[in-house]
Formats: C-alpha cells, sequence, structure tokens
C-alpha cells in the first residue's frame, strides 16, 4: 500500500506542477509560428485513462496474487476459487472499459 500511496502522490505532484504550464497562453510570437494550442484537457484526458488502467491493473494483482494463494493452501476447493477469480476479474475489466469510454467522450465534450 505504501508504494502505491508514492506512486499515487507522484502522478498527483507532477499533474499539479504540469497544470500551470499547460494551461498558459501562446504569446504573440508562439500563435504566429504555431496554431496548436495546449489546453489543460489535452493533459487531464490521458492521465485520466492512465490511472484508470493502473487501478485496474493494480486490482486484477491482487485478485490473481490471493487466488493462487487460497487455491495452494486448499487445493480441493481450486475450481470454485478459479470461477470466482474469473468474474471479479471481468466485472473489473467491464468497469474499466466504461471508465475509459467515459473518458475518451470527454475530449469530445
Amino acid at each position: 500500500m505504501n508504494r502505491l500511496f508514492k506512486m499515487v502522490a507522484l502522478c498527483i505532484v507532477l499533474f499539479l506542477v504540469a497544470s500551470p504550464v499547460l494551461a498558459q497562453e501562446a504569446g504573440a510570437e508562439d500563435a504566429a509560428s504555431s496554431n496548436v494550442q495546449f489546453h489543460l484537457g489535452t493533459f487531464a484526458v490521458p492521465f485520466g485513462a492512465a490511472l484508470i488502467i493502473m487501478g485496474a491493473a493494480y486490482g486484477i494483482g491482487k485478485i490473481g496474487s490471493a487466488a493462487v494463494e487460497s487455491m495452494a493452501r486448499q487445493p480441493e476447493v481450486a475450481s470454485s476459487v478459479q470461477t470466482a477469480m474469473i468474474i471479479a476479474a471481468a466485472l473489473i475489466e467491464g468497469a474499466t472499459f466504461f471508465a475509459l469510454i467515459v473518458c475518451m467522450l470527454a475530449t469530445t465534450a
């Protein structure tokens, strides 16, 4: 849990440090040379998608490790544990895909 907290804190700090840079308006010389302007939304959507994927990977990893450990301790219930693990992983994947679709639709709004 400590490593996860450090990783999330680092991502939040990087997001807060980078947001003023991305929110600045282009100067007169920059606007003449380039039509591309960076907005905070161009950074927020990939950042959100990355957090979604990291959370799903962490959850599925925890489910898998707990399932393998329980199957090693009680081999006679391995089939029921495996079924429950697959159902839980599928639910996490479904929630992940829903969150990614919402995140992608936020770019068009």
